[in-house]
């Protein structure tokens, strides 16, 4: 009893129910250990006595949570209006030029004011909530402007206490209007022009042109997070060694304005024609995107390109990052520099460079300074061109512009984990419990955030992280959404089937979420699929957030479990046929997917039920569509049924619709095949068409197929462009 009592205090749960009628108890041995992770002693049943005493005599004693969320227009939260008349409240600006003056102090059982204290930014006047529903603030509350600010409380008696006060709009942006737009990975989209894989400049293209010829509103990319260098580079976009800066392998090296000014042009040249070489034999001879080999001939290109002097302009631009960015980015650029000359797991270097701020990494900072700023240069370079890719999308029209993807954590030997040991929770990782899909549970490998160390900093790592990555985004999508309200952790050593949940204050992480979306104007989406803890869709939806609802999976799963209709499907999503981790759609339609995991030993049942089973729904389906009259080329075609599910698709009233931009040529296979390791070629292929051709932008901008598809989303009364023709002649390709 007293370690479950103890658990719960700090979030760790002692069961889980992976469905409604069954509950599963959670082995000691598992919250011990995640206790442990937390900082909290239960290894004896002495030592639960006390940890137990003292986290509830802190219980009683604590006059606020280290985190405390108001949110505007709303009523005040339990503790701040269960402080004792004659408390003082001391806010901190988070921005002191937001209202004078920077600090104010609010006696809780002051008569109400004739001017709030903040200026117009306050609301004291009970009448703003009637109408409502919610109960009238109180007269002494002024409100504070949005924002993360410092709180102090002082109350009768001497009591004290100092937290952090979230002030966030009551939900993010919405999509201006309805719009569509493509899914896709980025690496994968290849110009005539690349070097061996996409890049911004490619991304930037693709934006222009959708934007502009096909009324697109937004394009989603793979996360573009800094990578873990090593040989063989792991190419999977969702286990970083940072989610803080972005990749330079993305960069558009003759988009670099130094690039034309590099006098050792010949050096320049041969890079340009292996790199053409490289992509030659990506796109016409089979070989798989190769990371490794396209960093090597950037890293090159970028050396030389690093050798020409910035103009004052430049100068003074590249100056205002690295203050902007500060401890953060200098972090980022010295864990690169030592992982050129230590290995890239920080946990085998030398023991003085384990800790950041230790005396021998300052010295090693010193000694590396060149190299350091060599990767600030690099991060400021990658910025620069993701914000030239929005400006694009933007230009072109979109409403939304490029939807940038969050992974749900980074891996435990890169800079992230290095420069922020403290905000990780040591011995655990993330993953998954066992479901219907899974029998073994999954184990991710990516060490979670200690909820404890994130509330007692006001959130600031995440806070940092959102920032970053909203800058130059239209949208954010945020992988495994479900994780701002708890997490699967698995402690080192034990299968995923003996893991727990460890909850996060969702109110504070949504409200951080939310406040950064509005400051940077952006939609935010999460991907909800799989399972989701009863209530949370709920909460997304209250805030704004947009959910992921895939074709295949919407179903009346409490009724008849037939299709869903499309008017019942939510309008608050994205709404998809499928994902980078699912089979495209020409390869559910024709089973494929089914014989491709037979192949590689992945199915739980004999291969002619499996094939069966998925026969009889792809069928249940196509069925339904042709009744909605949806399927006018009738049965026994491939392409008209693409098109026909993303005619279903826009009868939903789903704010917006995603194509997966493979699925516009007939591409049958999957980027990524979950279970997998190097059994398939995960993350490492170029979108090809329905044979197999791979297919450069220039190529796909004119496909036949693509503009049929794209048909569909057309205003009626809209006429079709003229036939795009083919590509241009400055960019001869063939295939084989």
């Amino acid at each position: 009893m007293g370690l479950s009592r103890l658990a719960a205090l700090h979030g760790v749960a002692t069961s889980y129910s992976p469905s409604a009628e069954v509950t599963v108890t959670v082995p000691d041995d598992t919250v011990v250990a995640v206790l442990g992770a937390l900082g909290v002693d239960a290894t004896t049943p002495e030592a639960v006595r006390e940890s137990l005493a003292a986290a509830e005599s802190a219980a009683r004693s604590r006059l606020l949570p280290p985190t405390l969320v108001v949110w505007t227009g709303e009523p005040l939260p339990a503790p701040l209006t269960a402080l004792p008349p004659g408390t003082t409240l001391e806010i901190a600006l988070e921005d002191p030029a937001q209202a004078p003056p920077p600090r104010m102090r609010v006696p809780v059982d002051r008569p109400d004011p004739a001017v709030s204290p903040w200026g117009a930014a306050g609301r004291t006047d009970p009448a703003d909530t009637e109408g409502t529903g919610a109960p009238p603030l109180p007269a002494w509350w002024a409100e504070p402007p949005l924002g993360v600010h410092r709180l102090a409380v002082r109350a009768p008696g001497g009591r004290m206490a100092t937290g952090t006060l979230v002030v966030a709009p009551p939900r993010a942006p919405h999509p201006p209007a309805r719009a569509h737009g493509f899914l896709v990975q980025l690496y994968s989209l290849l110009s005539a022009r690349s070097w061996g894989m996409g890049d911004l400049g490619d991304l930037a293209d693709l934006a222009a042109w959708s934007g502009r010829t096909l009324g697109a509103g937004f394009v989603q990319v793979n996360p573009l997070h800094a990578a873990v260098p090593g040989r063989p580079t792991d190419p999977s976009p969702y286990r970083p060694s940072s989610r803080r800066f972005p990749d330079p392998v993305h960069l558009h090296i003759e988009s670099i304005p130094e690039y034309g000014h590099v006098p050792d042009r010949g050096t320049l040249d041969d890079l340009r024609q292996d790199a053409a070489t490289l992509s030659d034999t990506v796109l016409n001879k089979g070989a798989l995107i190769d990371r490794d080999a396209v960093w090597d001939l950037k890293r090159q290109a970028l050396e030389l390109v690093r050798q020409v002097p910035l103009t004052p302009g430049r100068r003074a631009a590249y100056c205002d990052f690295l203050a902007e960015q500060g401890q953060a980015l200098e972090d980022h650029a010295l864990w690169c520099a030592l992982a050129e000359v230590h290995g890239s797991d920080w946990h085998s270097w030398p023991a003085g460079l384990r800790d950041p701020r230790s005396e021998e990494t300052a010295r090693a900072r010193a000694a590396l300074l060149d190299r350091v700023d060599l990767h600030c240069r690099l991060a400021w370079l990658t910025d620069g061109q993701l914000a030239a890719a929005q400006r694009a999308a933007l230009d072109a029209g979109m409403a939304v512009g490029i939807v940038h993807d969050l992974a749900v954590g980074v891996h435990p030997g890169g800079a992230d984990a290095w420069a922020q040991q403290d905000a990780f929770a040591h011995g655990m990782s993330v993953g998954a419990p066992p479901d219907a899909f899974n029998a073994r549970g999954q184990d991710w490998g990516l060490p979670p955030w200690r909820p404890d160390v994130l509330a007692a900093s006001g959130y600031a790592p995440y806070r940092g992280l959102l920032r970053g990555l909203l800058a130059h985004a239209g949208a954010l999508r945020i992988d495994h959404v479900m994780g701002l309200f708890r997490l699967w952790w698995v402690p080192e050593g034990r299968p995923p089937t003996e893991g727990t949940y460890v909850t996060h204050d969702a109110e504070a992480m949504l409200a951080v979420l939310v406040l950064e979306a509005h400051r940077a104007g952006a939609v935010v989406m999460g991907e909800d699929l799989g399972t989701v803890e009863p209530g949370v869709r709920e909460a997304l939806a209250r805030r704004g957030v947009l959910g992921t609802s895939v074709l295949w999976f919407e179903r009346d799963w409490s009724g008849t479990g037939r299709p869903l209709a499309p008017e019942e499907w939510r309008e608050g999503c994205l709404a998809t046929v499928t994902t980078h981790d699912l089979p495209s759609t020409a390869a559910r339609l024709t089973g494929d997917h089914v014989t491709l995991r037979h192949r590689l030993g992945l199915l739980t049942r004999p291969l002619d039920q499996e094939l069966t089973a998925d026969a009889a729904d792809t069928a249940e389906w196509l069925g339904y569509l042709a009744r909605l009259g949806l399927l006018p080329e009738g049965e026994g075609d491939e392409e008209g049924a693409v098109r026909a599910v993303h005619r279903f698709l826009l009868r939903t009233p789903a704010r917006l619709t995603g194509v997966w931009l493979p699925d516009a040529l007939g591409d049958r296979r999957p980027q990524n095949l979950p279970g997998t390791w190097d059994q398939y070629p995960n993350w490492r292929l170029p979108v090809a068409d329905a044979e197999g051709h791979p297919v450069t932008l220039e190529e796909l901008t004119a496909a036949p197929r693509l503009h049929r598809l794209m048909e569909v989303f057309r205003p009626p009364g809209d006429h079709p462009e003229p036939d795009p023709g083919t590509p241009p002649h400055d960019h001869p390709h063939t295939h084989p």
